[in-house]
Formats: structure tokens, C-alpha cells, sequence
């Protein structure tokens, strides 16, 4: 029996999906697989290239500037166009940009093409996390979303180690290896998945339903302007408590390699520290979502909130690798739980024909920490010491799980579409998603 459980357990982490899900979570898995470049660009304008550290951090902002640019344009996309228009456009982009920007060699030439490649690479987010809210049943949405950021992480453990090989041989490799990775989740996408959109005839579209914010159910009318998801007060409270709890995770790639080498801790060491991160992910991410899946999202955003601020609090008065190691354990344990519960938060404050729209702007929290959080953490590092920053991140993990338990009393207990009768789910094996001619 203890042989059959954790098999039993896996399989009911992975089952009863529609097939369109899973060949969406194979195009992810494959882009992340071939994740070269974001990971050594700075690393390639330094060594490989000779520039300067200040010239590596503006292209790193640029490529940031242009995720921020595209989260909400992208969105806007998705719904207008189709998801599966939008993800073409955004990969095949993605792959011409980033196979040109191992070619140039001119500072502008470079800039402007690090701004086109995040612009391009960020593009494809909101429509991959619009068209999994399309496909898959209510009931096993968080399952889904969850199982595409293990998909996400366990393909950027894989191409980090390869990058790192690549690098050794020509940098040039990492560049032509991220794009052909790219054109074959395009080829994946073209070949395997159907528009999903929406079309007016969609259950959760049907005439006399009333408004989402009402009760968490859906509109009619297709038409969903981005001026009301602006407008949607608690939608953006949640985007601003995201905005929050990534910032504090963005600090894990900028403001601890920073601290811990003031503290004398090598490379290597903070190499073996955050591995541990990605690692935790692919191992727990899937038990762990067994646990959280079926309950309302309240209660598990302020416990990762929690977790998260107070997990990089300890980084305060960790002294040893194996202190930072437990700190790690910590905030990935928040970071696990925040995120499918997150996006299945979003999904529910989103009305069907503006899916798009409200994962673009959800988004956008991500591309703004990304920007923000060097900023901000290295400032506060620099005038008053990392200790401090640490001890803002507990207290700003506090703040949001005081923003999430204030918000779950505006939730309902369920949203509306999830009390259709299980016989009215399309079939999970077989679930097709409606297609529109032509996006």
C-alpha cells in the first residue's frame, strides 16, 4: 500500500484534464525547456560582449520595460483576436528576436532588441492562462494551473543546467537554441490546439446571467472594455496584493545573491541555496495542490502571504547556508501556494469574454516586480543594509495577508458557475473547447 500511494496520488494530481490542456502544458514545458537567455544575458553583455555592468542592468530593465508593455496589450489581444492567434504572434516573435539578438552587436541594436524579445516573451502569458480558464472545468482549475507552473519551473531547472553547458561552447548557441525551443511549442500550438475564445453561445455567457461582480458569475454581452477591468475594485485589489508578494519573490534573484555576498558567502553557495527553490517546486508542487485545491482561496493567500514575508524575514539572521537554506524552504513554500490559488482567484473575479483582458492586467503585477524589485532592493540595501529589507519583506507579507482576509469577505463562498451539475461538465477526457473560423 505505501508502494500504491504516491502513485495514487500522482494520478490523481494529473488526471481526468482535457486533452487540449495537456498539449497546452506541453507547449510550456517545451519554452521552458529552451528558457537560454534571460538567465546568462547579463553574464553574455559583460563577458562575452565587454560591456559594462551599468550598460548589462539597463538591458535587463529594457527587457522588463517591454514584458510590462505587453502584459495588457497581449491581453487585449487574446480577447479580440483569439488566444491561439495571440500565442503564435507572441512566440514567433519571440523566436525571430531572439535569434537576431545573438547576431548584433551595436549598444542600440541590442537594446532595442532585448526590449522587443521580453515584450515578445511576456506576450504569450496572458492568453496561455486565458485559454486554461477556457478549457478546463471550474472545479479543476487551480489542478490545472498549478500543473503549469510545476511545468514552468521544472523547465527552467532543465535549461539552466543546459544553458550553462551551451555557454561553455559559444553564447551564440544559447540564442539559436531558445528559438528553434520556441518554434516548436508554435508548431505545438498551430498543430494541437483550436481557438478556445469564448463564443456567445458559452455556458458561462448565457443570456440573464447576472454581472460578475454581483456574485462571480458572468455577462452576456461579449464586450469587456480594459477601462472596466480598471474600474473592477476588487479585482485590482488582488492585482496589487500580487504586486506585493512578487515583489518579495523577485527579491530571491536580485537581493539575496546581493546580501549574501556583503556577507562573504560565495557564489556557489547562493547557487546551492536557490536550487533549492526550484527543486521544492518539482517535487511538492503537485501533493501540495491536493491540499489546497478544493478549498476557498481566503484562507490559503494569507497563509502563503504569511509564509512568504516571513520567510524572507529570516534571512535577517540566517549566518549559515543551511539558515538560508531553511529561509528557502520558507517563502517556497509560500510561493507554492500562492500561485495556483492566485490564478484561480483570477479567473473567478473574471468575466468569460474579458479573460484576456484580466490576465493581462494580473500580469502586469509580475512585469512591474520584475522592473521594480532591483530598484527598490538594491536601494534599500545600499542606504540602510540588507537586514532591513528583510525586515520590510516580513512586514509587507503581513500586509497582505491582512489585504487578502479583508478580501475574502467580498468572495463568495462559490462562484456561480461552479454550481452547475456535474453531468453538465463536458466529458474531462474528451472536452473540447469552442472554436471560432478564423481567432
Amino acid at each position: 500500500m505505501s508502494k500504491a500511494s504516491p502513485r495514487r496520488a500522482f494520478t490523481d494530481s494529473v488526471s481526468g484534464l482535457p486533452r487540449q490542456f495537456w498539449w497546452l502544458w506541453t507547449s510550456t514545458l517545451v519554452n521552458r525547456l529552451g528558457a537560454f537567455v534571460a538567465t546568462f544575458l547579463a553574464l553574455y553583455l559583460t563577458v562575452e560582449r565587454g560591456y559594462s555592468a551599468s550598460y548589462a542592468g539597463l538591458i535587463g530593465a529594457l527587457y522588463g520595460l517591454g514584458g510590462v508593455v505587453s502584459s495588457v496589450g497581449a491581453g487585449v489581444l487574446a480577447d479580440r483576436l483569439g488566444r491561439r492567434p495571440t500565442l503564435l504572434i507572441a512566440q514567433s516573435s519571440t523566436a525571430v528576436s531572439v535569434a537576431a539578438l545573438g547576431f548584433v552587436t551595436h549598444p542600440v541594436a541590442i537594446a532595442v532588441l532585448a526590449w522587443t524579445v521580453g515584450m515578445a516573451t511576456n506576450a504569450s502569458r496572458p492568453a496561455v492562462q486565458a485559454m486554461i480558464a477556457d478549457i478546463v472545468p471550474a472545479a479543476d482549475r487551480v489542478r490545472a494551473f498549478s500543473l503549469n507552473y510545476w511545468a514552468i519551473n521544472m523547465g527552467f531547472a532543465v535549461s539552466s543546467t543546459a544553458a550553462g553547458l551551451l555557454a561553455q561552447y559559444s553564447y551564440r548557441l544559447l540564442f539559436l537554441g531558445e528559438a528553434v525551443m520556441v518554434l516548436a511549442c508554435a508548431l505545438v500550438v498551430y498543430a494541437k490546439l483550436p481557438e478556445s475564445r469564448p463564443g456567445t453561445d458559452h455556458p458561462d455567457a448565457r443570456p440573464g446571467a447576472p454581472a460578475h461582480e454581483a456574485g462571480g458569475t458572468y455577462e452576456a454581452s461579449p464586450s469587456v472594455s480594459l477601462w472596466r477591468v480598471l474600474r473592477d475594485g476588487r479585482f485590482m485589489v488582488v492585482v496589487g496584493l500580487n504586486l506585493v508578494i512578487a515583489l518579495l519573490i523577485q527579491q530571491a534573484f536580485v537581493a539575496l545573491p546581493v546580501s549574501m555576498g556583503l556577507e562573504g558567502f560565495s557564489s556557489s553557495d547562493f547557487g546551492l541555496v536557490i536550487a533549492l527553490n526550484g527543486v521544492l517546486i518539482v517535487l511538492l508542487q503537485l501533493p501540495l495542490t491536493r491540499f489546497i485545491e478544493r478549498r476557498h482561496p481566503a484562507r490559503p493567500l494569507v497563509v502563503s502571504a504569511l509564509l512568504t514575508g516571513y520567510g524572507f524575514g529570516l534571512h535577517a539572521f540566517a549566518g549559515s547556508v543551511a539558515f538560508h537554506v531553511l529561509a528557502v524552504c520558507v517563502w517556497t513554500l509560500g510561493e507554492m501556494i500562492n500561485a495556483p490559488t492566485q490564478m484561480g482567484l483570477v479567473v473567478r473575479l473574471s468575466p468569460a469574454h474579458g479573460r484576456g483582458r484580466y490576465q493581462g492586467v494580473h500580469t502586469l503585477s509580475w512585469s512591474l516586480a520584475a522592473l521594480l524589485a532591483p530598484l527598490l532592493g538594491g536601494g534599500v540595501i545600499d542606504r540602510f543594509g540588507a537586514d532591513t529589507l528583510w525586515a520590510v519583506s516580513a512586514v509587507l507579507g503581513t500586509v497582505a495577508a491582512l489585504g487578502y482576509g479583508l478580501l475574502s469577505r467580498t468572495l463568495p463562498a462559490r462562484p456561480a458557475y461552479d454550481t452547475e451539475p456535474d453531468g453538465d461538465q463536458p466529458d474531462r477526457a474528451d472536452a473540447r473547447p469552442s472554436s471560432e473560423a478564423g481567432g
